[in-house]
């Protein structure tokens, strides 16, 4: 079959559209602050409702048209490309930021709820003089990248009908899509009133610390486990220990398979905590705060590095709470920062290195190569083994008791050389265009997984301004793969996807 261009465009056109109303908002924050500059916002919105008018309105008649499995990965891959586009143009119409690769690398971090920044770089503002409209504007971005573009479309437009499982399966973060119903748009709807609900609940949880434009602002961000901040030294600006208490919670949920949030609501924690995916992402973090507290901690980072003193903290419950925030904000891929990593004692950096690799639950806001994978990955290796002592036996893997089918498996195997491959790639590319080894070597790393701070030069006190432009294309490449889970980008590049 050939690709329907016609549904393709239709549906981006109708996405424009729901970008403009979202371009609104931060039009709206910006009037009640009276800052000027909010102009830019209501001229982006008008760009992307006409051409969104043009092609949802004259492109074939609106109906229940089938998306099928071509039109639904275009669709969800250039949605990305395309919204980053338009989303960008705020920040150069408003005289923020003068370089549009600038602006375009923002956005895509932004919707990617990377959380890579240029804003404090020599050439750029530092995000604390910034207008309360952008700040608003890159953590919406954050919030509507989190559960999904795609799937809020499915919740409220029907004209995608029966072919939105397409759509979901191309957008929905981990190796598969957990239908919660039979219909699509009930599925999304639902996991969008989690989404909002809990959002909610952060926000209050952090208003007798902050004010509400702020926790609006952060609350936003951890729940796309994102990591944009209003301020330039990110959640360590605060130093307080509720706020940091209060954000480890809700990045550890954000983290989390929306299907398990579903399921506690009706009632099912039971089946919830026997999750297996579940218990390794709770363990991980549970192992990796453990090993960053007892390498800072005073009487315990002597153990592991002779000059550690100068860096470690006095008491274990102020160990604790930096080990715990950094653990989780790296696995979750927020990115968020109270303290830097790069300071620590060996152990602890190495250890935050780890978690880098690892990523949040399938069907979370998090990014990276998810948890359920390296499950699967290791499950399979010992099944490899045994097979070698038993090479008759048939020994099927399983998932919550479940036998994995071996198209998972396969998926789940050439998923992770894929993604090993794109991140070689993109270090390689970062270090021809004059990074040194560890920056090039971060910033790939921390783009294709989404997760905003890296090593080196972009460490977690750095930004990415000074990187070349043609670096700040291809990091942004790299964040929307790791967005979509390689696949999805990836294959618009194979040749067979355009033949019949």
């Amino acid at each position: 079959m050939v690709l329907n261009w016609n549904v393709v465009a239709r549906t981006l056109g109708g996405l424009l559209l729901f970008l403009s109303v979202a371009l609104l908002m931060p039009a709206a924050v910006g009037a009640i602050y009276g800052e000027p500059s909010a102009w830019s916002f209501l001229v982006s919105a008008a760009i992307a409702v006409s051409i969104g008018g043009v092609s949802w309105y004259t492109l074939g008649t609106p109906g229940r048209e089938d998306v099928g499995a071509r039109e639904g990965f275009a669709i969800v891959a250039l949605s990305w490309i395309v919204l980053s586009l338009i989303g960008a143009l705020p920040f150069v119409l408003g005289g923020v930021l003068e370089s549009y690769t600038d602006a375009y690398f923002e956005t895509v971090s932004g919707f990617t709820t990377t959380g890579a920044t240029i804003f404090g770089g020599e050439n750029t503002p530092p995000i604390e003089s910034m207008p309360n409209a952008f700040l608003f504007w890159r953590s919406l971005a954050h919030w509507l990248g989190g559960m999904g573009i795609i799937v809020l479309t499915l919740a409220i437009l029907p004209i995608l009908g029966v072919g939105g499982m397409q759509l979901f399966k191309a957008e929905v973060p981990g190796p598969s899509a957990d239908k919660l119903t039979p219909r699509v748009r009930e599925t999304a709807r639902r996991l969008w009133l989690i989404y909002v609900g809990i959002t909610a609940v952060e926000v209050l949880a952090l208003l007798p610390v902050m004010n509400l434009f702020d926790a609006v602002n952060h609350a936003f961000a951890t729940m796309a486990t994102g990591g944009f901040s209003t301020e330039n030294g990110s959640i360590g600006q605060y130093d307080s220990a509720y706020v940091d208490g209060v954000i480890t919670l809700f990045m550890f949920l954000a983290g989390m398979n929306f299907a398990l949030h579903y399921r506690m609501l009706r009632g099912k924690a039971i089946t919830v905590f026997r999750d297996e995916e579940l218990r390794v992402y709770a363990g991980i973090t549970l192992g990796a705060t453990t090993l960053i507290a007892l390498a800072t901690w005073s009487p315990t980072a002597g153990w592991f590095a002779a000059d550690a003193a100068a860096t470690a903290y006095s008491s274990i419950g102020e160990a604790i709470r930096y080990a715990s925030f950094q653990s989780v904000a790296i696995i979750t891929t927020t990115g968020f920062g109270t303290a830097d990593y790069e300071l620590w004692p060996t152990l602890a950096i190495g250890t935050v290195f780890l978690l880098f690799f690892i990523g949040g639950m399938a069907g979370s806001t998090g990014g990276g190569v998810k948890v359920v994978r390296h499950v699967l990955l290791v499950k399979n290796s010992f099944r490899e083994v045994k097979q070698l002592v038993h090479p008759q036996a048939i020994l099927p893997i399983r998932l919550n008791g479940k036998v994995v089918p071996k198209d998972v498996m396969g998926n789940v195997l050439s998923f992770i050389v894929l993604y090993l491959g794109l991140f070689f790639a993109g270090t390689l590319v970062m270090a021809a265009l004059g990074l040194d080894l560890m920056s090039a070597f971060g910033a790939a790393l921390s783009c294709i997984g989404n997760i905003g701070p890296a090593f080196g030069t972009m460490g977690p006190t750095e930004n990415y301004a000074h990187v070349p432009a043609l670096g700040k294309w291809v990091l942004s490449f790299l964040m929307v793969a790791g967005r979509l889970e390689i696949y999805t980008i990836l294959i618009l590049l194979a040749p067979t996807f355009w033949r019949r």
